[in-house]
Protein backbone atom coordinates (compact mmCIF):
# COMPACT_ATOMS: atom_id res chain seq x y z
CA UNK A 1 0.00 0.00 0.00
CA UNK A 2 1.30 3.15 -0.79
CA UNK A 3 1.63 5.69 2.13
CA UNK A 4 0.01 8.38 -0.30
CA UNK A 5 -3.37 9.05 -0.10
CA UNK A 6 -5.60 9.87 -2.86
CA UNK A 7 -8.41 12.85 -3.32
CA UNK A 8 -10.62 10.25 -4.63
CA UNK A 9 -11.04 6.95 -5.12
CA UNK A 10 -13.62 5.51 -8.15
CA UNK A 11 -14.88 2.13 -8.12
CA UNK A 12 -15.66 0.83 -11.15
CA UNK A 13 -15.27 1.90 -15.08
CA UNK A 14 -18.49 2.22 -16.65
CA UNK A 15 -19.64 5.18 -18.08
CA UNK A 16 -20.59 6.73 -14.49
CA UNK A 17 -16.82 5.95 -13.03
CA UNK A 18 -14.83 6.90 -16.32
CA UNK A 19 -16.66 10.42 -16.25
CA UNK A 20 -15.92 11.03 -12.45
CA UNK A 21 -12.19 9.92 -13.54
CA UNK A 22 -12.07 12.82 -16.34
CA UNK A 23 -13.76 15.73 -14.39
CA UNK A 24 -11.49 14.93 -11.55
CA UNK A 25 -8.49 14.57 -13.04
CA UNK A 26 -9.60 17.92 -14.77
CA UNK A 27 -9.81 19.38 -11.66
CA UNK A 28 -6.27 18.78 -10.77
CA UNK A 29 -6.96 16.08 -8.21
CA UNK A 30 -5.10 13.10 -7.06
CA UNK A 31 -7.26 9.96 -8.47
CA UNK A 32 -7.47 6.32 -8.79
CA UNK A 33 -9.47 3.90 -11.11
CA UNK A 34 -10.26 0.66 -9.90
CA UNK A 35 -12.39 -1.71 -12.27
CA UNK A 36 -13.18 -5.46 -12.40
CA UNK A 37 -14.26 -5.09 -16.05
CA UNK A 38 -17.43 -6.23 -15.22
CA UNK A 39 -19.20 -2.86 -16.79
CA UNK A 40 -23.29 -3.69 -18.15
CA UNK A 41 -22.73 -0.67 -21.15
CA UNK A 42 -20.35 -4.16 -22.69
CA UNK A 43 -23.43 -5.66 -23.39
CA UNK A 44 -24.67 -3.05 -25.72
CA UNK A 45 -24.31 -3.89 -29.32
CA UNK A 46 -25.54 0.22 -30.32
CA UNK A 47 -26.99 2.57 -28.77
CA UNK A 48 -28.90 4.88 -30.62
CA UNK A 49 -30.19 6.99 -27.52
CA UNK A 50 -26.62 7.76 -25.96
CA UNK A 51 -26.29 11.74 -26.53
CA UNK A 52 -24.24 12.52 -28.88
CA UNK A 53 -23.76 9.41 -31.16
CA UNK A 54 -26.31 10.38 -33.93
CA UNK A 55 -25.12 7.32 -35.41
CA UNK A 56 -25.36 5.11 -32.34
CA UNK A 57 -22.21 3.55 -30.55
CA UNK A 58 -21.22 0.14 -29.72
CA UNK A 59 -20.74 -0.43 -25.47
CA UNK A 60 -17.70 -1.35 -25.76
CA UNK A 61 -16.77 1.41 -28.05
CA UNK A 62 -18.51 3.71 -25.98
CA UNK A 63 -16.00 2.14 -22.51
CA UNK A 64 -13.09 2.50 -24.75
CA UNK A 65 -13.10 6.53 -25.72
CA UNK A 66 -14.52 7.13 -23.00
CA UNK A 67 -11.20 5.59 -21.28
CA UNK A 68 -9.11 7.30 -23.51
CA UNK A 69 -10.21 10.75 -23.03
CA UNK A 70 -9.72 9.89 -18.78
CA UNK A 71 -6.29 7.96 -19.04
CA UNK A 72 -5.33 11.30 -21.78
CA UNK A 73 -6.16 13.87 -18.96
CA UNK A 74 -3.64 11.56 -16.82
CA UNK A 75 -6.27 9.25 -14.87
CA UNK A 76 -4.80 5.77 -13.53
CA UNK A 77 -6.73 2.62 -14.17
CA UNK A 78 -6.26 -0.40 -12.29
CA UNK A 79 -7.29 -4.03 -13.32
CA UNK A 80 -8.60 -5.28 -9.69
CA UNK A 81 -12.28 -6.20 -7.73
CA UNK A 82 -12.21 -4.40 -4.25
CA UNK A 83 -13.58 -7.13 -1.59
CA UNK A 84 -13.43 -4.55 1.09
CA UNK A 85 -13.88 -1.00 2.30
CA UNK A 86 -13.62 0.57 5.35
CA UNK A 87 -13.15 4.24 6.82
CA UNK A 88 -10.90 5.15 9.59
CA UNK A 89 -11.29 9.16 10.85
CA UNK A 90 -11.10 11.25 7.52
CA UNK A 91 -9.65 8.43 5.43
CA UNK A 92 -11.22 5.21 3.48
CA UNK A 93 -8.93 2.39 3.31
CA UNK A 94 -10.11 -0.27 0.26
CA UNK A 95 -8.78 -3.69 -0.19
CA UNK A 96 -8.72 -5.30 -3.59
CA UNK A 97 -9.60 -9.56 -3.43
CA UNK A 98 -5.59 -9.82 -4.61
CA UNK A 99 -4.19 -8.06 -1.37
CA UNK A 100 -3.59 -4.58 -2.82
CA UNK A 101 -4.64 -1.49 -1.06
CA UNK A 102 -5.46 2.38 -1.69
CA UNK A 103 -6.20 5.20 0.78
CA UNK A 104 -8.41 8.28 -0.14
CA UNK A 105 -10.15 10.70 1.11
CA UNK A 106 -13.46 10.15 -0.70
CA UNK A 107 -14.92 7.39 -2.70
CA UNK A 108 -17.08 7.08 -5.65
CA UNK A 109 -18.79 3.36 -6.10
CA UNK A 110 -19.55 3.19 -9.49
CA UNK A 111 -20.45 -0.63 -9.08
CA UNK A 112 -23.36 -0.90 -11.45
CA UNK A 113 -25.67 -4.04 -11.74
CA UNK A 114 -26.04 -7.57 -13.08
CA UNK A 115 -28.96 -8.13 -15.06
CA UNK A 116 -30.66 -11.52 -14.47
CA UNK A 117 -30.05 -13.74 -17.62
CA UNK A 118 -33.03 -16.04 -19.12
CA UNK A 119 -32.26 -19.48 -19.87
CA UNK A 120 -31.98 -18.69 -23.64
CA UNK A 121 -29.82 -20.63 -25.47
CA UNK A 122 -27.76 -18.56 -27.67
CA UNK A 123 -27.89 -15.85 -25.41
CA UNK A 124 -24.64 -13.25 -26.45
CA UNK A 125 -25.49 -13.89 -29.75
CA UNK A 126 -29.20 -13.14 -29.46
CA UNK A 127 -28.23 -10.05 -27.68
CA UNK A 128 -25.36 -8.97 -30.49
CA UNK A 129 -27.74 -9.31 -33.27
CA UNK A 130 -30.95 -7.58 -31.29
CA UNK A 131 -33.24 -10.47 -31.54
CA UNK A 132 -32.87 -10.23 -27.15
CA UNK A 133 -32.61 -6.94 -26.09
CA UNK A 134 -32.25 -5.72 -22.03
CA UNK A 135 -33.50 -2.11 -21.87
CA UNK A 136 -37.11 -1.02 -23.12
CA UNK A 137 -36.11 2.56 -22.82
CA UNK A 138 -32.76 2.64 -24.47
CA UNK A 139 -34.34 1.18 -27.60
CA UNK A 140 -37.98 0.28 -27.47
CA UNK A 141 -37.55 2.76 -30.35
CA UNK A 142 -35.54 0.31 -32.47
CA UNK A 143 -38.32 -2.52 -31.41
CA UNK A 144 -41.07 -0.13 -33.31
CA UNK A 145 -43.46 -2.48 -35.66
CA UNK A 146 -41.80 -5.43 -34.97
CA UNK A 147 -43.19 -8.79 -33.02
CA UNK A 148 -41.73 -8.03 -29.12
CA UNK A 149 -42.17 -10.03 -26.18
CA UNK A 150 -41.58 -9.89 -22.72
CA UNK A 151 -40.02 -12.70 -20.54
CA UNK A 152 -41.23 -11.44 -17.01
CA UNK A 153 -43.32 -13.18 -14.16
CA UNK A 154 -46.36 -11.93 -15.14
CA UNK A 155 -47.96 -9.34 -12.50
CA UNK A 156 -44.29 -7.91 -12.78
CA UNK A 157 -44.37 -7.95 -16.76
CA UNK A 158 -47.22 -6.70 -17.43
CA UNK A 159 -45.68 -2.86 -16.62
CA UNK A 160 -42.95 -3.76 -19.31
CA UNK A 161 -45.53 -4.67 -21.66
CA UNK A 162 -47.73 -2.19 -21.74
CA UNK A 163 -44.36 0.22 -22.12
CA UNK A 164 -43.55 -1.56 -24.81
CA UNK A 165 -46.88 -1.16 -26.93
CA UNK A 166 -46.16 2.38 -27.74
CA UNK A 167 -43.49 0.78 -30.24
CA UNK A 168 -45.65 -1.83 -31.52
CA UNK A 169 -49.18 -3.54 -31.86
CA UNK A 170 -47.71 -6.56 -31.26
CA UNK A 171 -46.52 -7.80 -27.74
CA UNK A 172 -46.77 -10.78 -26.07
CA UNK A 173 -45.99 -11.62 -22.53
CA UNK A 174 -43.99 -14.94 -21.40
CA UNK A 175 -44.57 -15.62 -17.89
CA UNK A 176 -41.15 -16.69 -16.85
CA UNK A 177 -42.53 -18.85 -13.74
CA UNK A 178 -45.39 -20.92 -13.01
CA UNK A 179 -47.38 -17.94 -10.84
CA UNK A 180 -50.91 -17.28 -12.16
CA UNK A 181 -52.19 -13.13 -13.38
CA UNK A 182 -53.81 -10.95 -11.69
CA UNK A 183 -56.83 -10.54 -12.34
CA UNK A 184 -55.91 -7.09 -13.01
CA UNK A 185 -53.10 -7.74 -15.09
CA UNK A 186 -55.48 -10.13 -17.00
CA UNK A 187 -57.94 -7.31 -18.11
CA UNK A 188 -54.70 -4.86 -18.87
CA UNK A 189 -53.35 -7.47 -21.02
CA UNK A 190 -56.80 -7.79 -22.59
CA UNK A 191 -57.37 -4.22 -23.10
CA UNK A 192 -54.00 -3.69 -24.52
CA UNK A 193 -54.04 -6.56 -27.11
CA UNK A 194 -51.20 -7.78 -24.99
CA UNK A 195 -50.96 -11.87 -25.47
CA UNK A 196 -50.48 -13.67 -22.89
CA UNK A 197 -48.50 -17.10 -22.89
CA UNK A 198 -47.13 -19.50 -20.40
CA UNK A 199 -43.65 -20.59 -19.36
CA UNK A 200 -42.08 -21.76 -22.16
CA UNK A 201 -40.04 -25.53 -21.94
CA UNK A 202 -37.75 -23.45 -24.70
CA UNK A 203 -36.20 -20.31 -25.71
CA UNK A 204 -33.74 -20.00 -28.07
CA UNK A 205 -31.78 -17.49 -30.64
CA UNK A 206 -32.39 -18.81 -34.26
CA UNK A 207 -32.28 -17.76 -37.25
CA UNK A 208 -32.13 -14.12 -36.37
CA UNK A 209 -35.40 -14.27 -34.29
CA UNK A 210 -36.35 -15.14 -30.66
CA UNK A 211 -38.13 -18.45 -30.48
CA UNK A 212 -40.33 -20.08 -27.81
CA UNK A 213 -41.07 -23.22 -27.50
CA UNK A 214 -44.26 -24.76 -25.68
CA UNK A 215 -45.40 -27.78 -23.71
CA UNK A 216 -48.18 -28.40 -26.32
CA UNK A 217 -45.93 -28.19 -29.10
CA UNK A 218 -46.96 -24.61 -29.86
CA UNK A 219 -43.62 -22.45 -31.48
CA UNK A 220 -43.90 -18.71 -31.19
CA UNK A 221 -41.23 -16.28 -32.87
CA UNK A 222 -40.46 -13.13 -32.44
CA UNK A 223 -38.30 -10.06 -33.48
CA UNK A 224 -36.77 -9.05 -29.84
CA UNK A 225 -37.30 -10.65 -26.72
CA UNK A 226 -36.99 -8.70 -23.50
CA UNK A 227 -36.29 -10.54 -20.09
CA UNK A 228 -37.14 -8.41 -17.57
CA UNK A 229 -36.44 -10.81 -14.40
CA UNK A 230 -34.55 -7.75 -12.49
CA UNK A 231 -31.18 -7.57 -11.73
CA UNK A 232 -28.07 -7.33 -8.73
CA UNK A 233 -27.18 -4.29 -7.94
CA UNK A 234 -23.73 -4.39 -7.02
CA UNK A 235 -23.94 -2.55 -3.56
CA UNK A 236 -21.98 -4.87 -1.43
CA UNK A 237 -19.36 -2.33 -0.41
CA UNK A 238 -21.54 0.35 0.26
CA UNK A 239 -23.81 -2.20 2.53
CA UNK A 240 -20.10 -3.44 4.15
CA UNK A 241 -19.27 0.03 5.45
CA UNK A 242 -23.19 1.02 6.54
CA UNK A 243 -24.51 3.12 3.63
CA UNK A 244 -28.21 3.40 3.72
CA UNK A 245 -29.42 1.48 0.12
CA UNK A 246 -33.60 0.80 -0.73
CA UNK A 247 -35.81 -2.21 -0.64
CA UNK A 248 -34.06 -2.93 -3.97
CA UNK A 249 -30.43 -3.02 -2.30
CA UNK A 250 -29.66 0.12 -4.44
CA UNK A 251 -28.15 2.61 -2.56
CA UNK A 252 -29.81 5.77 -1.67
CA UNK A 253 -27.93 9.21 -2.09
CA UNK A 254 -29.01 12.78 -1.23
CA UNK A 255 -28.72 15.48 -4.11
CA UNK A 256 -24.87 15.73 -4.60
CA UNK A 257 -24.73 12.23 -5.09
CA UNK A 258 -23.45 11.25 -1.57
CA UNK A 259 -24.86 8.50 0.37
CA UNK A 260 -25.38 8.37 4.33
CA UNK A 261 -21.85 7.98 5.12
CA UNK A 262 -19.97 11.47 5.10
CA UNK A 263 -17.28 11.18 1.88
CA UNK A 264 -18.86 8.26 0.04
CA UNK A 265 -20.59 9.01 -3.46
CA UNK A 266 -22.39 6.74 -5.44
CA UNK A 267 -22.98 7.07 -8.99
CA UNK A 268 -24.93 5.00 -12.20
CA UNK A 269 -27.18 1.91 -12.07
CA UNK A 270 -25.99 0.92 -8.45
CA UNK A 271 -27.72 3.88 -7.18
CA UNK A 272 -31.75 4.60 -6.72
CA UNK A 273 -32.23 5.66 -9.73
CA UNK A 274 -33.39 5.02 -13.88
CA UNK A 275 -30.64 2.80 -15.43
CA UNK A 276 -29.47 4.79 -17.96
CA UNK A 277 -25.83 6.01 -19.80
CA UNK A 278 -27.50 9.69 -19.89
CA UNK A 279 -28.30 9.06 -15.48
CA UNK A 280 -24.88 8.38 -14.46
CA UNK A 281 -23.14 10.59 -16.56
CA UNK A 282 -25.28 13.08 -14.66
CA UNK A 283 -24.56 11.49 -11.62
CA UNK A 284 -21.01 11.29 -12.08
CA UNK A 285 -20.97 15.39 -12.57
CA UNK A 286 -22.17 16.31 -9.81
CA UNK A 287 -20.99 14.02 -7.63
CA UNK A 288 -17.26 14.41 -8.50
CA UNK A 289 -17.76 18.03 -8.51
CA UNK A 290 -19.50 17.92 -5.05
CA UNK A 291 -16.01 16.04 -4.19
CA UNK A 292 -13.74 18.32 -5.69
CA UNK A 293 -15.22 21.35 -3.88
CA UNK A 294 -15.39 19.78 -0.32
CA UNK A 295 -11.59 18.95 -0.10
CA UNK A 296 -8.76 21.27 0.61
CA UNK A 297 -8.27 23.89 -2.05
CA UNK A 298 -5.88 23.10 -4.65
CA UNK A 299 -4.59 26.53 -5.54
CA UNK A 300 -2.55 26.21 -8.92
CA UNK A 301 0.71 27.72 -7.22
CA UNK A 302 0.73 24.92 -4.54
CA UNK A 303 2.17 22.18 -6.31
CA UNK A 304 2.17 19.66 -3.17
CA UNK A 305 -1.63 19.78 -3.82
CA UNK A 306 -1.37 19.13 -7.91
CA UNK A 307 -1.88 16.18 -9.38
CA UNK A 308 1.47 14.16 -10.43
CA UNK A 309 -0.36 14.75 -13.88
CA UNK A 310 -1.28 18.21 -13.44
CA UNK A 311 2.02 20.64 -14.53
CA UNK A 312 1.92 18.31 -17.90
CA UNK A 313 -1.70 18.22 -18.42
CA UNK A 314 -1.98 19.78 -22.03
CA UNK A 315 -4.76 23.22 -22.02
CA UNK A 316 -7.50 23.56 -24.63
CA UNK A 317 -6.60 24.39 -27.95
CA UNK A 318 -7.57 27.80 -28.39
CA UNK A 319 -6.85 28.92 -25.06
CA UNK A 320 -4.08 31.47 -23.76
CA UNK A 321 -2.01 28.59 -22.19
CA UNK A 322 -1.86 26.88 -24.92
CA UNK A 323 -0.81 29.37 -27.31
CA UNK A 324 1.97 31.14 -25.31
CA UNK A 325 3.35 29.47 -22.75
CA UNK A 326 3.60 30.30 -18.60
CA UNK A 327 6.88 31.29 -19.08
CA UNK A 328 6.69 33.85 -21.58
CA UNK A 329 3.44 35.27 -19.62
CA UNK A 330 5.04 36.37 -16.90
CA UNK A 331 7.79 38.21 -18.75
Amino acid sequence: MSDDILDCLIIGAGPGGLTCATYLVRYHRRILVVDAGKSRARWIPTSHNCPGFPRGVHGTTLLAQQREQAVGYGATIENACIAQISKDGDVFEATAADGRRWRARTVILATGIEDVMPPLDGLEEGIAAGAVRLCPVCDGYEASDCRVAIYAPLDEGIGHALFLRTFSEDVSLLASDDSSASDETTRKAFDAGIAVYPPPCRLAFEGGKSVAEFDDGRREVFDTLYPTLGSRPHSALAEQIGARLDDAGEIEVDDHCQTSVDGLYAVGDVVSALNQIAVAVGHAAIASTAVHNRLPRNWRERAELQADTAQELPSPPGTVAAVVPKAMRED
